[in-house]
């Protein structure tokens, strides 16, 4: 999912001068968007900067370092991503850019990455052969939400899409903006690529929630996923009981539980 946003991203910038040959490019991020853009970059040969923090996991960290991008780790509070982390985050991650010169790709403003989300609804699209009924996905930056639904209801309007976010900070639907754990989502502000009625609904899912349904998805199904996938299956299931048992419903499972790995084995020792 990330990996084809960070060569849109890239792609795009490069193709209209944005982005010259060998020029840097720094972004913020939780990790994922990272990995993916140090991926990129790696293979472009292309010096990477990214802005991130403690707390997010510290594989996608170790990750991030080992494909070759430069870090700046921001201080959390006790390890929980809120509104003012984001922001710093933000601000640090364009200080980098006009200080060095560097292009910062900015996933929170970046419409570069939609097209990306288009392909990936298209398969969506032919792998249920046009039979679905749902999307559900949680939101980040919206790009993958948005950028996925809205080519989705090109083929049809009916799709009923639904938007996750933490219950923690529940910001879209009109909650109080707070901390949470659910890596990559609930920026703790409406971000800039939200717009009103882009979602039928918004769910809202708690972290320890989500984080029991990634433990059952494992157990289970033999599905080791993260923390946001949890908090996305336990949406779709939701929409599935209001749907009935003749419709088809898809989310996204966004990425490996191996990223998240010493966070899970803290909360299976408790």
């Amino acid at each position: 999912m990330k990996d084809r946003m960070a060569l849109a991203m890239i792609s795009a910038a490069e193709a209209d001068g944005r982005l010259q040959p060998g020029g840097a490019v720094v972004e913020y991020t939780g990790g994922s968007t990272g990995v993916s853009l140090a991926l990129v970059c790696a293979v472009k040969q292309r010096p990477l900067h990214l802005v991130s923090s403690d707390a997010f996991s510290s594989e996608k960290l170790d990750h991030m370092k080992l494909l070759g991008a430069n870090l700046t780790i921001l201080p959390s509070e006790n390890g929980k991503q809120t509104e003012k982390l984001t922001k710093t985050m933000i601000r640090e991650a364009h200080r980098i850019a006009v200080e060095t010169g560097a292009y910062i790709t900015a996933q929170m403003d970046n419409t570069d990455q939609l097209s990306a989300y288009t392909s990936l609804a298209e398969e969506i699209w032919e792998q249920t052969g046009g039979a679905i009924d749902g999307f559900v996905q949680s939101v980040g930056s919206s790009a993958s939400f948005r950028g996925t639904s809205e080519a989705l209801r090109q083929r049809a309007k009916d799709i009923t899409c639904i938007a996750v976010e933490p219950a923690e900070s529940a910001v879209l639907s009109g909650g109080p903006s707070g901390s949470h754990k659910i890596d990559g989502t609930g920026a703790g502000y409406v971000v800039p690529l939200w717009y009103d009625g882009v979602a039928d609904e918004i769910e809202r899912v708690s972290t320890d929630d989500a984080r029991a349904m990634a433990f059952r998805l494992a157990r289970e199904e033999g599905l080791f996923c993260g923390t946001s996938t949890g908090g996305n299956v336990i949406a779709a299931l939701r929409l599935a009981e209001r749907l009935g048992p003749s419709a088809t419903i898809v989310t996204v499972m966004c990425d490996t539980g191996m990223k998240y790995l010493k966070n899970f084995s803290q909360g299976l020792s408790q």
